[in-house]
């Protein structure tokens, strides 16, 4: 029997990064692009109505930045009723200064700090050690 797909949500302000990523991830059967927001705030309503175990969030987004969606995704109350146990891992992405980002990400509970355009390769492995780290947690 064949496992289930670990479930993508991709949250970034540019429809383009999304289609992006979403065309790498989606190109492999052990994933699977499940939600798409274009700013914090409709990440946090996706993550409260829809189970996701990896979210791809962007740190600079309109209306709630990444650190901020990361912080809430593990202390909302309506998003831990909804996720299956553990909560949602984050992969958190940026444009610039990554450096600036990394330990205040870490500090949020996002599982890894990614520059947006990293290979996409290194962009996998994130979600799939994100994945595992949310399985061991179980």
């Amino acid at each position: 029997m064949t496992a289930a797909p670990t479930r993508v949500l991709l949250a970034d302000a540019d429809p383009l990064q999304r289609e992006g990523w979403r065309l790498i991830i989606d190109a492999h059967p052990d994933l699977e692009v499940v939600a798409e927001a274009p700013d914090g705030l409709q990440a946090l309503a996706v993550l409260r109505r829809l189970p996701v175990d990896v979210a791809v969030i962007d740190a600079r987004m309109p209306r709630l930045g990444g650190l901020q969606v990361t912080e809430t995704v593990a202390t909302d109350a309506r998003i831990r009723l909804v996720q299956r146990s553990p909560v949602t891992r984050v992969v958190l992405v940026t444009a610039t200064d990554l450096d600036r980002f990394i330990a205040p990400g870490r500090e949020a509970g996002a599982d890894a700090v990614l520059y947006k355009d990293a290979e996409p390769d290194l962009l996998l492995a994130a979600i799939r050690e994100a994945a595992a780290s949310r399985a061991v947690a179980s």
